[in-house]
Formats: structure tokens, C-alpha cells, sequence
């Protein structure tokens, strides 16, 4: 069931991608890093799983953090 929802760049070896996934039954979205490097890739255990129930609170909290930047969201630094 996991679905890829998108990914952005940080390095030359890094994305950040966010997805919908399940984990011993419990459906929640993963914002996590994928390595690509000759040493290594794939997933690194650095980032966060939401539980979907939770994911309004989690976006609230996103969007007053942009806001408190004096972003939209839709900006790129």
C-alpha cells in the first residue's frame, strides 16, 4: 500500500521523500531521507513517521512555522 507522494533534493546523495505507508497495520505518512551514494542506497533511518490521524495537527503546526518565515508554503528559499 505504500504510495510515494513526492521527494525534494537536499544533496548531491540526499531526497527527502514523503509517502503513505503501513506498518503492522497502522496507516501513516513517513518523511524520510533516501540515500543514492556507491556506499549506499536507500532509506536511512533519519526522519519521522505521522500516524494519518494525526496528520491535520502535524500540517497546523508545518503551516505556522512557514508562516512565522513569512512564507506560504509555496516558496523556495
Amino acid at each position: 500500500m505504500d504510495e510515494e507522494i513526492g521527494r525534494i533534493r537536499k544533496n548531491k546523495t540526499t531526497e527527502v521523500v514523503v509517502r503513505r505507508s503501513e506498518y503492522k497495520g497502522a496507516v501513516g505518512i513517513d518523511i524520510r531521507e533516501y540515500l543514492t551514494s556507491e556506499r549506499y542506497t536507500g532509506w536511512s533511518k533519519n526522519g519521522i513517521r505521522i500516524p494519518v490521524e494525526q496528520w491535520a495537527a502535524f500540517k497546523e503546526i508545518l503551516d505556522r512555522a512557514g508562516a512565522a518565515h513569512g512564507g506560504d508554503g509555496g516558496e523556495q528559499p
